[in-house]
């Protein structure tokens, strides 16, 4: 089964927590903190793989999850850190962030490895806050949760050139003479069900790899037939070929402005990619005449018409396609308006964000800092003692939150709230 779109939900470990610990040895009245760190959570990473053709493993919309991190416990033991996942992905594939489908990872490479959800960072044990000035701390830290991303697999073949035509319009038979390439090939006035790719080699010795794409219909754009299906993996080629059933249909540019009409309305800029038109089954006098009167329309548009069955132009139309592939630019992901796709990437250097935390008025009396750093950090803290409470409001304190609440014109004894914390606002 051919499978190339699918929605996964992903679910990165969570950091262990550190402990809170003192020794206690014969002979040592007053042992020191020895609380441990707990261990980082698993991340999930994917790895493009030429061994696997389509996204079948993943059509039943399964969850994947990674290891957490193991606990800090005493002695100043650390605890284990959580088994990264690496999860194997056709090359050619897409990963879509849900619901802003922000592009997380795009797939071109064999053994190309991106990570896709983070694990979380182990909390510190209270040996971690030992200092010249605090010599018991009573403060560990939770573990922070890994990332659970709802993502979406798309597949898009990699290929040079597409070909795009309606139905039994000689594709597939196109594919098995130019490439060793065997899809399915009966005269059916249906569509093929699943693109296949072929290596084809050039008279210059160059390979190229072109796709057999199913068939289009009108209105395919809109999702009617494989519709979508079939436009998405146009996405990935550099060039797109035309191909007209010269047998069969009885108006050659008819079927042109349909199929070039399809890909207009489809967006992603298809229909700024090169292309050129090429009518198979040119066999009798008939399709000659209508080729050159198709051209002669056409005018600046290259027209040539072939015959798998008889290996007439295949030649030519080889070295067309080796033209204007090695003249075509390399392709922009863009998304359906055609504006550039922006990724989404990990800074792994960074350490501080200017924008930790903002102020939202919840109603009269009432406030609330929001910010994914600032959230971050307060899961960190285990407040089961005054000791941690006062070291979170020192944290607000240094970055800058009673100053903001202040701006913001906050009375003495507001509420302010942070995740499911709650304390009273005093200068």
């Amino acid at each position: 089964m051919f499978i190339d779109q699918a929605k996964i939900t992903l679910k990165a470990g969570n950091g262990g927590n550190g402990m809170v610990s003192f020794r206690r040895e014969k002979y040592v009245p007053k042992g020191g903190p020895d609380g441990g760190n707990g261990g980082r959570g698993g991340s999930i990473y994917f790895v493009a793989t030429s061994n696997i053709s389509t996204l079948t493993d993943f059509r039943f919309g399964l969850t994947i999850k990674a290891n957490n991190g193991g606990n800090g416990a005493t002695k100043n033991q650390y605890g284990k850190s959580g088994e990264d996942l690496y999860v194997k992905v056709p090359i050619g594939t897409v990963v879509y962030l849900e619901p802003s489908r922000e592009v997380i990872a795009d797939f071109k490479l064999e053994g190309e490895t991106m990570l896709i959800a983070k694990g979380g960072k182990g909390g510190r044990g209270n040996a971690a806050f030992k200092s010249s000035t605090n010599r018991v701390p009573r403060i560990a830290e939770h573990g922070v949760p890994g990332e659970e991303l709802l993502v979406t697999l798309e597949l898009k073949l990699l290929a040079d050139i597409g070909f795009i035509g309606l139905p039994n319009a000689g594709k597939s038979t196109l594919l098995t003479v130019i490439s060793e390439a065997r899809p399915q090939i009966d005269n059916y006035p249906f569509t093929t069900l699943r693109p296949e790719l072929g290596v084809v080699k050039a008279n210059s010795g160059n390979r190229f790899v072109a796709a057999d794409l199913p068939g289009i219909i009108k209105d395919a754009h809109l999702g009617r037939g494989l519709g979508l299906r079939f436009l998405r993996h146009a996405q990935r080629c550099k060039v797109l070929a035309f191909i007209i059933d010269g047998e069969n249909s009885e108006d050659y540019y008819k079927e042109y402005k349909l199929l070039r009409n399809e890909v207009k309305e489809y967006g992603y800029k298809l229909d700024e990619r090169p292309f050129f038109v090429a009518v198979s089954k040119d066999e009798t006098v008939d399709t000659h005449k209508k080729v050159k009167a198709l051209a002669k329309k056409l005018k600046d548009i290259k027209v040539l018409g072939f015959s798998s069955l008889l290996h007439e132009n295949i030649d030519t139309l080889i070295n067309t396609m080796e033209e204007y592939i090695v003249n075509a630019p390399e392709i922009e992901m863009v998304d359906e308006e055609g504006v550039a796709v922006k990724y989404r990437e990990y800074d792994l250097t960074a350490t501080i964000d200017p924008d930790l935390f903002t102020i939202e008025k919840v109603r009269a009396g009432v406030y609330r800092i929001v910010g994914e750093k600032v959230e971050e950090r307060y899961h960190k803290y285990i407040l089961n003692t005054e000791e941690a409470i006062l070291s979170l409001l020192n944290y607000l304190r240094e970055i800058g939150v009673e100053d903001a609440l202040d701006k913001m014109g906050v009375n003495d004894g507001d509420t302010v709230i942070l995740v499911d914390f709650e304390f009273e606002y005093f200068r």
